[in-house]
Order: structure tokens, then sequence, then C-alpha cells
């Protein structure tokens, strides 16, 4: 059972088109609202239905597994529900019993003398579980980069927990990582109390050596002048049956040459209504997928 992801698919809109001049480039107020014609992906859409049960059922065996005997009664389980991805019309006792290689079923009573299901988990599944345990463990630096550079594209180094719960699967966090990671990096972390009275996690430090995007790395696929110009491009590719018109091209072949912004970089200069700052948005995007280990994450996750 190991945590990696599962996720939707992000749509970027609103190509533009920039001038360029030589080594000077204008923040220019063309933005073009382009209407896509909404394309579908099958066998996509298949993966991604069957990774919400295994998200689901990954974060079942994780709770299980911190439980006394790694067993719980069902109202204990219905506690975390939320954080399961199951539609709400799913009996989560009904989801659970589709699984009995990794969940067991018994019975208890509970305070009121009345007999509930029990669900724990089995010899397989517990022996899954270590091995995950020991994938994490080898993989741990990766996992305290992946969040350090999630907070750094923050304005303030900080995200409400709520947010960083919904992309902890995606980022590969074990699921109790408040409890069972953070503290063990007091230096690089800690807790905050938002004005909103919700709970942050904030970044202490910033690290230069981390501030360094996907995009920059993969110098290899870009151009000599580009990489001159710093005007590096996005790498593009289409869903099958989904494509652009001519004209809706050559706004894409114009914006991809306007300058890139590293979303680790200052922005407070451009000017939010330009394709310049447009684009420093979608290399923010770019980086957040290239942040998860499936490259791709649900679209309600895109607002950090």
């Amino acid at each position: 059972m190991s945590y990696w992801f599962l996720c939707g698919k992000g749509k970027v809109f609103g190509f533009s088109c920039g001038l360029r001049r030589g080594f000077n480039y204008q923040q220019t107020f063309s933005l073009v609202n382009v209407k896509l014609k909404w394309v579908k992906d099958k066998a996509l859409d298949a993966v991604i239905a069957g990774e919400r049960d295994l998200r689901a059922a990954c974060n079942l065996v994780s709770i299980l597994s911190s439980a006394p005997d790694f067993c719980l009664p069902i109202y204990h389980l219905s506690r975390h529900r939320g954080q399961l991805g199951l539609p709400h019309d799913h009996k989560l006792s009904t989801f659970i019993r589709r699984y009995p290689t990794i969940f067991h079923e018994s019975y208890v009573f509970d305070s009121a003398g009345t007999l509930v299901p029990c669900f724990e988990l089995t010899l397989e599944a517990l022996n899954l579980y270590h091995e995950e345990l020991g994938v994490i463990r080898d993989n741990m630096i990766d996992l305290i980069d992946r969040l350090c550079k999630l907070l750094m594209l923050t304005k303030d180094r900080i995200l409400p927990l709520q947010t960083i719960d919904q992309l902890k699967w995606d980022l590969g966090l074990p699921y109790f990582y408040i409890d069972n990671l953070i503290p063990n990096y007091a230096d690089l972390f800690s807790l905050f109390r938002l004005p909103d009275d919700r709970i942050g996690l904030k970044l202490l430090s910033w690290d230069d050596t981390l501030a360094v995007s996907q995009l920059e790395k993969n110098v290899a696929q870009q151009t000599e002048e580009d990489l001159k110009n710093n005007c590096l491009a996005f790498p593009i590719g289409f869903t099958r049956g989904f494509g652009l018109k001519r004209k809706c091209m050559g706004w894409l072949e114009e914006w991809q040459k306007l300058p890139y912004t590293s979303p680790y970089a200052d922005a407070s200069h451009l000017d939010p209504r330009t394709d310049v700052s447009e684009k420093r948005i979608v290399g923010v995007f770019h980086e957040l997928f290239h942040l998860t280990i499936q490259k791709k994450t649900e679209r309600k996750n895109g607002s950090l």
C-alpha cells in the first residue's frame, strides 16, 4: 500500500500572445480567452476512478495500523470519512467489505450494547504496510524536499493544514504526517494559527538549492536562444482528439516565447493583467504538478 497518487486532470486556459523585440519584452495586455472543446480521455478516466478506491483503502490501512490491535469499530472509522475521498452516497462499511483480503470483519458491542461491525487488518495487509513504512524511510529526504518546495511556492511559505491534507496523497506524505513526521523536523517547520483560526504549516527558512523549477532543470529541452533570453517554453502534448486551431496555435507559440519567471522568484513587479504574469501562473501549476509523485492532482487542489 504505497501513497502514490490519485488525481484528476488539470487544464490551462487563456493562451495569449506577447510582443517580442530582441531582448526587450513588454508586459502586454493582450490576454485572449480561447474556448476549447472538452475531450475525455477514457483510459485516464478509468485509471483515476480506480485510484480513488486505492487512496481510500490505503488511508484506511494507515488509520487501522495506528489503532490498538489494528482494529477499530465502524463508527471510529467514519470519523475519517472526509479524508477518504469516497462519494457521499457510498456506505463506508460496504466499501470496506469489498476488500476482504485487506480488512477482516468482526463484531463488538458499543456503549449502548448494540452489536456493530469492527474491522481489522489482515496479516497480508499488515505486512504490506510495514513494507511501505520502509519505502517512506528510504525516501524521507525526497518527501521533505517536496514539502519544502510546496511551501516555497506560496507568498509567506505557509499553507493551511487543510490544503496540505488535500495534497498529501499526491506528495507521498504519510497519512499522519503531522504527528509522525513534522515533529522530527522542528528546524524546518512550525505550526501557526492563521488569522481565520485555522492551523497552518510554515517553512522556517528558505533553501536556495531547492528554488530551482523543473522547467529550469530540463535545459536539454530548450533551444540555445531561449536559454539565453530566459524564454523557457513549456512541453505540451495533446490528448487524442484534442487540438487547437491554427490561430490558437499561433497565440500559443508567441506566448511560449515570453520571458519565464521562476515560481520561486519574487513576482511582485509583474502586472497581474499581463501575458508575462499569466505565464508565471502557468509555471506555478507546472511546478506543482512536478512536485507530485504522478505529476497530476485533482483540479480542486490547484488553489493554493
